[in-house]
């Protein structure tokens, strides 16, 4: 082929190679838009399995408190005082107007975080105590009024011709709940404050707790009422018989310094007004309910039961048992099984909020934190609650 025919071949073919040029060009830049949006697909499927992997975590991590965005603020500063005494943060909070997350300094320390504060009421019900079954009640003053109508209304049939007599008035009597200071003084080193892997947080929570829960305890069972919490066991005591508001009755199990037969139990239970009966618990220590496990009825069953699933009472005579460490021993004359409904007959009133003061100077090199709240507690319903004296009367 001459050159003149070659060059005539390949202006004729120069169109085919254009077109040619021009549909792998399309092509690249369509596939190049195919694989962005692919990605693109990708990645946003990826972001939703990644959120969704999230959310289910979330879900399935146990709650420790409501704690929302509006107290990370709170709580970050409340690390940073905890662990260098830097109070700058909380104070800012207050200078913003956020009283709700801050300290009165009047007052002493500052107001923990959401988190911490749910941490230790937490514990604090599932203690085996009256807490668990009393009223509980949240209070901003400095004490607590139950009123309590000790009388019935005066009420009658007539019809619509009688004449109408008036009815007797309430008769009604005030007890006053104070709320006493409980604190609790932790401590740490500050080489422990430094290490930024240690939860301080929550370190310091179950400390106030273990050391709330224990004092509670024992004082709602034993306290005297100066500067405490009064005790159920502290009131005047007397023979069901002869059972008085203003004192507890009692039922006596007729052995001098043990439970007796089943049947004391069995008294103790019907010695409690029925309208009190359906919401009753025993309440006793882990020695008591030893013994308490070996008594029958008169067919040879066990007045005990034990719970049918993990967490729920076991049951004496179909009522459900706490254990409470504080009360007596089985002893002559000892006042070692209370039966009754708590949530009527014992109320606990409380301040919400706690506190805690840092003190880098008192026991050096170690840094303590003194906790402090308000509680206070008190029979509220003195026929709610019998007990059984472990004596012959």
């Amino acid at each position: 082929m001459s050159k003149t025919e070659r060059l005539d071949s390949a202006r004729e073919g120069a169109p085919l190679v254009r077109e040619v040029k021009q549909a792998m060009t399309g092509f690249v830049s369509e596939f190049k838009g195919f694989q962005d949006e692919m990605n693109m697909k990708l990645q946003k499927t990826e972001e939703r399995l990644t959120m969704l992997d999230r959310k289910s975590q979330l879900a399935a991590r146990p709650r420790l408190s409501a704690a929302t965005e509006e107290s990370a603020p709170h709580q970050k500063a409340f690390n940073a005082y905890l662990r260098s005494g830097d109070d700058d943060g909380l104070r800012g909070l207050e200078l913003a107007g956020k009283s709700m997350s801050t300290a009165v300094n009047s007052d002493g320390g500052f107001l923990v975080d959401p988190q911490t504060s749910d941490t230790v009421q937490s514990v604090l019900h599932s203690t085996a105590s009256l807490r668990s079954i009393a009223a509980v009640v949240n209070v901003e003053a400095t004490s607590f009024d139950v009123l309590v109508d000790h009388s019935d209304v005066g009420a009658g049939w007539a019809t619509e011709t009688d004449a109408q007599t008036e009815t007797d008035t309430p008769q009604i009597d005030r007890i006053t709940i104070p709320l006493h200071e409980l604190s609790a003084l932790p401590k740490a080193s500050q080489r422990l404050l430094d290490d930024s892997a240690f939860d301080i947080e929550g370190w310091l929570a179950s400390r106030i707790a273990d050391k709330f829960s224990r004092a509670e305890a024992a004082a709602f069972i034993a306290g005297d009422g100066v500067d405490k919490p009064r005790g159920v066991l502290t009131h005047a005591k007397v023979e069901n018989d002869n059972w008085s508001w203003g004192s507890v009755g009692y039922v006596a199990s007729g052995v001098d310094g043990d439970v007796g037969p089943g049947d004391a139990i069995v008294d103790l239970v019907y010695a409690l007004g029925a309208q009190y009966r359906a919401n009753a618990t025993f309440v006793m220590n882990s020695k008591t309910a030893g013994l308490v496990r070996k008594l029958k009825d008169a067919d040879g069953r066990f007045l005990w039961s034990d719970g049918l699933a993990a967490g729920e009472p076991a049951r004496l005579m179909g009522y459900p048992v706490v254990v409470a460490e504080d009360m007596p021993d089985a002893a002559s004359n000892s006042y070692s099984i209370a039966f009754g409904d708590f949530n009527a007959g014992y109320t606990i009133a409380e301040r919400p909020d706690l506190r805690v003061l840092r003190d880098p100077f008192s026991a050096k090199p170690h840094v303590l934190f003194y906790a402090t709240k308000r509680v206070g507690g008190d029979v509220s319903d003195f026929a709610a609650i019998k007990l059984l004296k472990f004596g012959t009367s």
